[in-house]
């Protein structure tokens, strides 16, 4: 993250004109999503500059895994984007480009020989898959 983006939540507050109980906690282990029609609502994520303006990091920017998920991706690593273009087992790099189902596969894979944190976090791992599902249908 560059030095002039700051992150603020506030976790205490809730949109006005809404539901008293919509933000409450989950009462259940099980996370979903639910798509309807062609257009999906913006997921983008916003970020206050130290200017005080306001970015917002698309769900298509290389960053808005590890900005979406810092617990996951604590060392900041790259998330998908439409630029990832395939290697050939040879290392030159092809012209295809990576789609985000091929892209979050090898992300979840379990391999004997690499520790792969996204597959020990439980609930979270959940949460993280039915997003990225969701990401990969907006595609």
């Amino acid at each position: 993250m560059s030095p002039e983006l700051k992150v603020v939540i506030y976790v205490d507050k809730t949109p006005s004109c809404q539901h008293e109980r919509r933000y409450n906690a989950p009462e259940t282990s099980e996370v979903a999503i639910i798509l309807a029609g062609d257009e999906q609502g913006s997921r983008d994520i916003s970020l206050e500059l130290r200017s005080n303006q306001i970015k917002k990091i698309a769900e298509t920017h290389r960053a808005y895994d590890a900005l979406q998920y810092p617990l996951l991706f604590r060392q900041g690593e790259d998330g998908y984007n439409f630029e990832l273009q395939q290697t050939n087992p040879t290392g030159e790099i092809a012209t295809k480009k990576i789609s985000a189902m091929d892209f979050y596969a090898f992300r979840i894979m379990f391999r004997t020989t690499h520790f792969n944190i996204i597959l020990r976090c439980k609930e979270l791992f959940h949460q993280f898959v039915v997003d990225m599902y969701a990401k990969i249908e907006s595609e």
